[in-house]
């Protein structure tokens, strides 16, 4: 249920009035034994402050003996049967999951794509396109494509010009100061068309797991948005529930 906008007051701490808030809710019973709280970003909305200072709020809330945090559901990539934690980067992930791959360039360059603008809900329908395939280092056979749009920004104009930083997409954003705070993931299955069959190597037609992926700076700026095509013959979805 939709619950009216909260205006916080000047110097109080604003997690402290945030579980206050919500501490008068669950009291006067408007909330219920065992109902949920809105979500991270409804509340965000709703009280006009940072992640952050939401999720210091429910800190707060819980070590008041009011709340309790459960463990839903989530899910993450695995590669041979190995976790693919991206926070540090694909490129290392994959490596720390027993990936013996080797990186191409296909694509580093400014393009225009009204659609995403549209889809990310931003104003310029300017991005910069980097895209890679994955081999393995020792048979040549296909690893994955990835294809990362980033929004142009003064922090990362040059970048078509002067490379990533060491070579890496990750390094390259967090030297520019854009650190993915949260995000949405989608998987699917793709059928390999007839040009990413000819970068992969493989049969056209060929079943691939697609990933679509949006990270958003903890201000819900967009950072990037990749779609990735995943061999299944390494790759699988993992969930834990």
């Amino acid at each position: 249920m939709k619950r009216r906008a909260v205006q916080l007051s000047p110097g109080t701490g604003k997690p402290e009035q945030i579980a206050t808030v919500l501490e008068r809710e669950i009291r006067s019973g408007v909330l219920g034994f065992g109902d949920r709280l809105q979500s991270e970003n409804e509340l965000v909305q709703r009280f006009s402050v940072s992640r952050n200072t939401i999720r210091k709020g429910l800190e707060e809330l819980s070590s008041r003996g009011l709340i309790t945090t459960k463990v839903g559901i989530g899910s993450f990539v695995t590669f041979d049967g190995m976790p693919v934690d991206d926070a540090v980067g694909w490129s290392r992930a994959l490596a720390n999951a027993g990936a013996n791959a080797e990186t191409r360039t296909l694509r580093l360059e400014v393009i225009e794509d009204a659609e995403l603008a549209i889809l990310l809900d931003v104003e310029s329908p300017f991005f910069i396109a980097v895209d890679r395939v994955r081999t393995n280092a020792s048979d040549g056979h296909a690893i994955s494509v990835e294809r990362s749009r980033l929004p142009l920004s003064p922090e990362l104009e040059d970048v078509p010009l002067r490379g990533l930083r060491e070579g890496s997409l990750h390094q390259t954003l967090r030297g520019a100061g854009l650190i993915p705070d949260h995000g949405e993931e989608w998987v699917d299955i793709e059928m390999l068309n007839a040009d990413d069959a000819a970068i992969l190597g493989c049969p056209q037609g060929t079943p691939f797991l697609r990933g679509r992926r949006l990270t958003r700076a903890a201000d819900e700026r967009p950072i990037e948005y990749v779609t990735s095509l995943l061999n299944p013959a390494h790759f699988a979805l993992h969930m834990r529930f």
